[in-house]
């Protein structure tokens, strides 16, 4: 797969990968992380293991994923950074983006670098991904990621790599995590985000004007992971005000150890 060029070298407004230098100030992560419960990770692993091994896929500068890792693990935001979790809540979170500026200002600012990794991965990108990935599940022991995240990342994969693309990537995931924490951009966001590549005189997304795979997105993604992967949806935690589902699936093929969250949490 082809790597993004560094945010310094991009038109504003570009981002042909998402990879927006400033993405969280026009999509904070509050609306979306107050849309899980706070119990999320207990009634999903009331019995272990220990640690939990979660990936987030498409990052960016890694506002969002510290956002969830806060909230997840139940952690109030502290100005002298000291906050840390309980050892029976422990969370390892790998975090990939394929911007390395947007990585590298990630690590940065992580006030959690013992417990969050930032990485610089093209997830598209076969070999890279899975030597990758299988030698930091296997410094754990582990094959599997215990829940994944992938937050408004599925548009562009589908806009660069097409239908087989999506799919693809989709039946990647579902074979790598556990759980799996999904929030699809609807099919307004693909036309906008072709409108924006064509104002700045861009050449137009090699696979937009040919997507079959188009409509409800969120309905979309969901018939991908529940029909073509071994995968059941949990929940649907809402919509963003900007129309975007959170949407939590559940492996099929693996049998994690866990409940689905009651209707009180959800």
């Amino acid at each position: 797969g082809e790597m993004a060029a560094p945010m310094s070298e991009s038109a504003p407004g570009a981002a042909p990968y998402g990879n927006f230098p400033n993405y969280s100030r026009f999509h904070p992560p509050e609306p979306r992380v107050k849309l899980l419960p706070r119990g999320l990770l207990p009634s999903l692993f009331p019995a272990g293991p220990r640690p939990l091994l979660g990936l987030d896929v498409g990052c960016n500068s890694g506002e969002l994923s510290v956002a969830l890792y806060r909230h997840l693990l139940g952690l109030q935001e502290r100005e002298d950074g000291l906050e840390q979790p309980a050892p029976e809540k422990d969370l390892n979170l790998l975090c990939c983006d394929i911007d390395p500026v947007l990585i590298e200002r990630a690590r940065q600012c992580s006030p959690f670098p013992a417990s969050i990794s930032f990485v610089n991965l093209d997830i598209m990108d076969c070999s890279a991904r899975e030597s990758f990935l299988s030698s930091y599940l296997g410094c754990f022991g582990r094959s599997t990621f215990d829940i994944g995240f992938c937050m408004s990342v599925t548009m562009w994969i589908h806009l660069n790599h097409g239908d087989k693309g999506l799919v693809e990537f989709l039946t990647f995931l579902s074979s790598l995590c556990k759980y799996l924490l999904v929030e699809p951009q609807p099919w307004k966001c693909y036309r906008a985000a072709a409108r924006r590549l064509r104002k700045l005189g861009r050449n137009d997304f090699n696979h937009f004007r040919s997507l079959t795979i188009n409509g409800d997105m969120a309905e979309r993604v969901t018939r991908i992971l529940t029909e073509d992967c071994p995968m059941e949806l949990v929940c649907c935690f809402g919509s963003t005000s900007w129309d975007r589902s959170l949407l939590l699936f559940k492996s099929k093929a693996s049998d994690p150890q866990g409940k689905e969250p009651s209707e009180q949490e959800q």
